[in-house]
């Protein structure tokens, strides 16, 4: 895999010039709101094609950060964010960014969402605003060994236009020939690695592929939470090697809503848990049974409560060997307080198939051969009714088969719901996956609180799991 990437081309001082006035431009609503209070880091992002809640969020700890410089502090177990490193820090510094830009591409290697790829812009931005020079990384797909198809190119075009800059690409990951790119790469400039899992070694960790990543560069920077469940060579090995080492805002933004406003949330508190599966959300469950005040449950796994009860389910999905579980969580429920709802009714389908017969019936009397595939309409009514009196909700799953524009009512309907409790100022909390699809579907994606990046991390944040990624960054410090 030798490389055979085009020179760097260097950022001129005039164009970072031009980039700087653009990006304080775009910031001076944030000033003048009082979240940037002559914070740098807002300057530097100019979020024309990217997330703008993350633009104000990533201001507003930029300012926690700026006002903790220069006070006594003590360690706590909030993880440093690149917002705190100053232009003293960076410039001039190759930064070790581990992004995720595992993108959708159709059969013509286009991307079709590029979600990914621009929420990765605003720490990279921020990088290259301070001059620094980034050496990103990422993976795409699950390839087994060099597999051209997954290939990191197509990213190129869309991130280069993203961040006004020409991003080059490597051909590799390590070596020789990626040496002499970072050698030659200026100050603000970006170089794309090639799949790092191209190299089995990523994935096991091995410590001399990770010291040979980092070899590369001064400090590093984990973006990626998509994969900070993860404990691969560039997610958690690195760390051993590059310090600082730090969160990108991204990372920041989710551990915030994730760890921070499930722990500590506005009450009541909601949550909403659907798939097709019990066995898949245990771990969820019985961490949110802990915390929330009402617990909402849809999809596939209401089957296995409804049978738990002495219900018939007809032909529905049901975990047999988890029927003893479903009954304990709903006496949990009960234990501590917690409003357990589960559907009242129910759309039932006499095959699984978009153009199936359906009806709706009571949950209580599904007929033998006919299978649940979404939550009824009243089941919305009650399930809505709960939802207007919380202050933060978060979302993991889908009602029904959404796949199905048939079976997409109830699935659509708490999206709906959900920006419409957005917009009264309720947070609103997508926690990966589905439910991140669902959101888009419908087009109301942009309103809520925060939408996460990641499936697995996010569902293994939600258990209260740590995450290898992110436990291996530096501590930050709080004032005193």
């Amino acid at each position: 895999m030798a490389s055979a990437a085009a020179p760097p081309t260097s950022l001129s001082l005039a164009a970072r010039a031009a980039t700087r006035a653009a990006a304080a431009a775009a910031a001076t609503p944030l000033r003048r709101g009082g979240l940037a209070a002559g914070c740098q880091p807002a300057r530097s992002l100019a979020f024309a094609a990217g997330d703008a809640r993350l633009a104000v969020h990533v201001a507003s700890r930029c300012r926690q950060a700026s006002s903790a410089r220069g006070t006594r502090a003590v360690a706590t177990m909030a993880k440093k964010s690149v917002g705190d490193l100053t232009e003293a820090d960076l410039e001039g510094k190759r930064v070790f960014v581990r992004a995720d830009l595992n993108v959708p591409l159709d059969e013509n290697q286009n991307i079709t969402d590029d979600t990914r790829v621009r929420a990765a812009v605003p720490t990279i931005q921020y990088l290259i605003g301070k001059g620094a020079k980034v050496i990103l990384s990422s993976h795409l797909g699950r390839p087994k060994g060099v597999t051209p198809k997954f290939s990191l190119a197509p990213i190129v075009p869309r991130l280069s236009e993203l961040l006004g800059i020409q991003v080059q690409k490597a051909d590799d990951v390590i070596g020789p020939e990626v040496e002499k790119l970072v050698s030659a790469l200026p100050n603000g400039g970006v170089l794309l690695l090639e799949n790092v899992r191209f190299y089995k070694e990523e994935e096991k960790n091995d410590p001399e592929f990770a010291q040979k990543l980092a070899s590369l560069a001064d400090l590093y920077v984990n973006d990626a939470f998509g994969t900070a469940h993860r404990a691969h060579a560039s997610t958690e090995g690195v760390t051993k090697f590059l310090k600082p080492s730090v969160a990108g805002f991204l990372l920041q933004k989710e551990l915030d809503y994730l760890v921070g406003a499930v722990s500590s949330p506005k009450r009541p508190f909601a949550a909403i848990v659907g798939g097709s599966k019990v066995s898949s959300k245990i771990g969820v469950i019985e961490s949110l049974l802990e915390k929330c005040d009402i617990l909402l449950l849809g999809g596939g796994m209401i089957f296995t409560f409804y049978k738990a009860q002495g219900l018939s389910v007809g032909a529905s999905l049901v975990e047999e060997d988890k029927l003893e579980l479903a009954t304990s969580l709903l006496a949990k429920a009960k234990e501590k307080g917690v409003s357990l709802m589960l559907p009242t009714d129910v759309v039932i389908a006499d095959k699984f198939a978009p153009d199936a017969n359906s009806q709706i019936v009571p949950a209580s009397a599904i007929p033998d051969g006919w299978m649940g595939l979404d939550i009824g309409p009243d089941s919305v009514a009650s399930f809505n009714a709960a939802l207007d009196t919380t202050q933060t909700v978060i979302w993991n799953g889908p009602m029904g088969v959404f796949e199905f524009d048939k079976f997409a009512v109830g699935t659509e309907a708490v999206a709906k719901k959900l920006a419409e409790l957005s917009g009264k100022g309720v947070t609103t909390i997508i926690g990966g996956g589905d439910s991140v699809a669902a959101v888009e579907k419908v087009g109301v994606a942009d309103v809520m609180s925060h939408i996460s990046t990641g499936g697995g991390a996010s569902l293994e944040l939600l258990e209260g799991k740590e995450l290898p990624g992110v436990i291996a960054l530096d501590e930050a410090v709080v004032t005193v």
